[in-house]
């Protein structure tokens, strides 16, 4: 509280709050500006991970403990202002996982919504209610909330992916629960590629209320890098880069438009060879991985170099700027999304 009191008063107060607190009463205005602040303070910091690095324990990892012991053989990245939450920022988790051949990571659902990213490998798949959607590198899958979903690798050679999730939300609001099968996969239910050869083609199926199956809300969970890659260097062919944004496109879901979950959103991104964004602000905390190229960002004017897989997170508010060095390839999750909802989101360019 910034307000001159003569002494006495001070004394009059310190005794009521000594009064009030073993009632579990605080008084606002000594706290008041530290609760309504004029712009988005995030404690989260940016930071940045060296794939290489990751990739160099998580490997390690698969010589100690198997994919079945740890349910998910994962190593979580945290953010070094957010120590002990497992979290990358306030609201979104992010982990690098791991399968080895002939394992399977068994089967389960939450009510946390998880993407995959795809890093190296081949041969594994991710199967959501028991359809399987076969992984290659850069592929985005999703495992929407309250879905069964499990990994499996019939393949050769380490399989590596990131994994997005919205785990800190889920815990803010106090609403997680989980189910494990007893059996470590679910029963194949459709052919794999089924619903991208329903829904992966900008239009839906038109059917009577009676024959309509549920879908829950996010029918299509795979988006391979095969097609994204093109609509992005088509979109990339036939226009200016945007000033701040390059050439971007977003994943949506086609069942209504929106992000491809309802809290989290993802899109990519194509800088050409020696471009430069100008200064960006928004509050959203986003998740970025370079997925072909080198270059730099700059957050609150620290700048870090980057380097194909490579991943850095921006917190909300953050002032951020990149520059490719050469093209420069980039997959990002947020929540913006769920912000949006809230008619919390809010950006600046400079």
């Amino acid at each position: 509280m910034s307000i001159m009191l003569d002494n006495d008063r001070k004394a009059q107060l310190a005794h009521l709050y000594d009064e009030m607190r073993p009632e579990h009463l605080y008084p606002l205005w000594e706290v008041l500006a530290k609760l309504v602040v004029p712009q988005p303070q995030s404690p989260a910091e940016p930071a940045h991970w060296s794939y290489d690095t990751i990739r160099r324990h998580l490997l390690r990892s698969g010589d100690l403990i198997s994919a079945e012991e740890a349910e998910r053989r994962v190593l979580i990245l945290e953010n070094p202002g957010l120590p002990g939450q497992s979290a990358i920022t306030p609201r979104l988790y992010a982990g690098l996982q791991l399968i080895l051949p002939g394992e399977i990571a068994p089967c389960h659902r939450h009510s946390q919504s998880a993407l995959r990213f795809v890093m190296e490998g081949e041969g594994a798949y991710t199967a959501v209610d028991g359809e399987k959607a076969f992984m290659n590198p850069f592929d985005l899958i999703l495992t929407p909330n309250g879905r069964w979903h499990d990994h499996g690798h019939p393949g050769k050679g380490p399989m590596i992916w990131l994994d997005g999730l919205d785990i800190p939300l889920v815990r803010y609001f106090d609403a997680g629960f989980a189910d494990r099968l007893e059996e470590p996969t679910f029963p194949e239910q459709a052919a794999p590629g089924s619903t991208r050869m329903r829904f992966g083609r900008n239009m839906r199926p038109v059917r009577s209320a009676a024959a309509a199956t549920d879908v829950r809300g996010v029918p299509l969970f795979h988006y391979p890098y095969a097609e994204w890659s093109e609509a992005l260097a088509a979109l990339a062919g036939h226009e200016t880069p945007d000033p701040w944004f390059g050439h971007a496109l977003e994943f949506l879901n086609p069942a209504d438009g929106g992000p491809v979950m309802p809290t989290i959103s993802a899109g990519v991104r194509l800088l050409p060879a020696g471009f430069e964004t100008g200064l960006r602000r928004s509050t959203e905390g986003a998740v970025h991985v370079v997925v072909e190229g080198s270059g730099e960002v700059e957050i609150d004017g620290e700048t870090m170099a980057l380097e194909q897989g490579d991943i850095v997170v921006a917190p909300s508010w953050s002032s951020t700027r990149w520059r490719a060095r050469k093209r420069l390839g980039l997959f990002a999750y947020s929540d913006r999304g769920v912000l949006e909802k809230l008619n919390l989101f809010k950006e600046s360019f400079e």
